[in-house]
């Protein structure tokens, strides 16, 4: 027996068909995700909450912290900042851990540095952030490009990781599963773009990246990977894959939500990462 264990959470999301009625001639729209309600849960206000700064490989890295507990870094996909993260999704996992959100190098509050921007580059500026902050090794929860160095990182520091959610995920953006996002990356590097210079670098690192596919299987840790059924970026097969090649990885999917889905589904998403980090997952899953 496969001694992969894929875990397939449905985590009480059901599609609702919307009968439309009225002045209209369309009667039946796209199903749509049940989600909770994110006001009756914890957030956090960014701010409210001061950027702090840290020097790593030559580099200042802006950054914000929230709640207490066993640390958690969580890496920014493509174009994001510290900003751009979900205050309701931030607040439920601050609940019971040390959050750290920070931005990549030439992005948001942070400072840049001359030399090519690569993969392999954030994911060390990941791997330094933690000894600066004090810690030898940090939870990671990387979304979409932060997913990319997040196995980067563990596969370049694997000391530096204690369990690993990726979010959004793929192994690599040179694949028939992901033409939208090499479309979107190749639109950002191309002549006369009027993207920022760092979401540039971002971009050129993603497409320059080798992808991690063989060295999945040498991945040694608790990883959980997490997607939404309607995510034509990092399409939900491409996650299913790598569960195969990393033993006893789990794969959470959640019906009808998009690329990172904790901007929709906050309340879902943060509960399901507290689920993950917080359990011992050995024994109820172990291979008979």
């Amino acid at each position: 027996m496969n001694k992969n264990h894929i875990f397939i959470l449905t985590i009480a999301l059901t599609i609702c068909l919307i009968v439309m009625t009225g002045c209209t001639s369309t009667l039946n729209a796209p199903a749509q995700p049940q989600v909770t309600p994110a006001h009756n849960y914890p957030t956090v206000s960014f701010n409210a909450t001061p950027v702090k700064h840290v020097q790593v490989n030559g580099v200042s890295l802006g950054y914000r912290e929230f709640g207490s507990g066993e640390p958690l870094l969580m890496l920014a996909g493509f174009g994001e900042t510290i900003d751009s993260w979900n205050q309701t999704f931030i607040g439920i996992l601050a609940t019971k851990y040390h959050v750290y959100t920070y931005d990549h190098r030439g992005m948001g509050y942070s400072s840049d540095s001359n030399g090519t921007h690569t993969i392999a580059l954030y994911a060390d500026d990941a791997a330094a952030i933690m000894p600066a902050l004090g810690y030898d090794s940090m939870h990671v929860y990387g979304v979409s490009m932060g997913s990319s160095i997040a196995q980067q990182l563990v596969i370049d520091h694997p000391e530096r990781v204690r369990k690993l959610v990726l979010d959004s995920v793929t192994y690599s953006v040179h694949i028939p599963e992901t033409t939208t996002l090499l479309g979107i990356l190749e639109s950002v590097v191309a002549p006369n773009s009027t993207y920022s210079e760092g979401v540039q670098h971002e971009a050129q690192a993603d497409l320059a990246w080798n992808g991690s596919w063989d060295k999945l299987p040498g991945i040694q840790k608790d990883v959980m990977m997490v997607e939404g059924t309607a995510d034509v970026i990092t399409p939900d097969g491409v996650a299913a894959n790598m569960t195969r090649q990393i033993n006893g990885s789990w794969l959470v999917r959640f019906k009808g939500l998009p690329h990172i889905g904790s901007q929709k589904a906050p309340v879902e998403y943060g509960m399901n990462g507290l689920d993950f980090l917080g359990m011992n997952e050995s024994a109820p899953y172990a291979a008979p």
